[in-house]
């Protein structure tokens, strides 16, 4: 019962400060062998748990990053026409023809393998990242589910692929489209929230163990009273220590002491026009009073 907790140690001791459901789904999804759904809003954590999973098991990290008109060509495999096509210009002028060309283009000395192709092909079990599934189309998704179940690949001229160690899926969603029920019954889910003040604190003296306490604490309270506002693109946890860092680099040591270091350093937190008119100084400064 304790395994997810040394789980959430080792990646804690990684940088990565998981919230209980988060470690506990993660473990789940390893122990059961099933893609873990990580849904939520951009920023929040969601890619990086990936990378850090893969750094504690001393494992390779794949990734295939989704959008809109992502085909099974740019997620499982693709011939290399280019090579193809010299080859059997090469064979043509040799007098090589017939079937056995065909056989030898058709080989794997000439297919380019995807990330998904490449994730099962691994003899180690890899981690898989598949990065906002709600961007590619829903056509995609189906093929993916067909993958996912059997971790099997058909290529007409090679045959069917198994995979020789099923890697760990993690698929993230920020979102901007629902995802089929299909998909979410496959999955181990988890919502991965904005985290907590506490949690917060504790992620940033993870990366910045040379910010003194009592700035964390104004710099996070003062990003989570960002959050608060109305903004397009609320910063999450990467724009929080961009933020820490600017300070640190200003040599603020606390953020009501020098308004202009505190605008300057909202570069790193405010992401559009809109969200920039949005927080003027006036504005920053008293949020910034209150995180005090």
């Amino acid at each position: 019962m304790e395994q997810w907790r040394d789980l959430q140690r080792s990646l804690a001791q990684a940088g990565y400060v998981a919230s209980d459901d988060l470690a506990m789904a993660l473990h789940l999804s390893i122990t059961l062998g099933r893609p873990l759904l990580l849904e939520g809003a951009a920023g929040v954590g969601k890619t990086q748990i990936a990378r850090v999973l893969a750094a504690i098991r001393d494992t390779k990290l794949i990734r295939l990053q989704c959008y809109e008109g992502l085909d099974a060509g740019h997620a499982i495999y693709e011939w290399n026409y280019q090579r193809q096509l010299l080859a059997i210009r090469a064979a043509s002028e040799a007098g090589e023809a017939g079937s056995g060309m065909e056989a030898r283009v058709f080989s794997e000395e000439f297919l380019l393998e995807r990330p998904l192709l490449e994730a099962i092909r691994q003899q180690e079990p890899p981690v898989l990242l598949i990065d906002e599934i709600d961007r590619a189309d829903e056509e995609f998704e189906a093929y993916l589910l067909e993958i996912l179940s059997d971790f099997q690949i058909t290529i007409p001229e090679l045959g069917t692929i198994t995979a020789t160690a099923r890697p760990l899926v993690i698929l993230t969603s920020n979102g901007t489209r629902d995802l089929s029920d299909a998909l979410r019954r496959r999955c181990i889910y988890s919502y991965v929230d904005y985290p907590d003040r506490a949690t917060e604190i504790a992620i940033l003296a993870a990366h910045r163990p040379d910010i003194e306490a009592d700035l964390m604490g104004q710099i996070v309270a003062f990003v989570q009273s960002v959050r608060k506002e109305d903004l397009e693109k609320k910063p999450g946890v990467a724009e929080m220590l961009d933020f820490a860092a600017a300070l640190a680099g200003l040599g603020v040591n606390d953020i009501t002491s020098d308004p202009a270091a505190l605008q300057a350093s909202l570069v790193t937190l405010l992401k559009t026009r809109r969200d920039r008119d949005a927080l003027p100084l006036e504005v920053a400064q008293r949020l910034a009073g209150v995180a005090a």
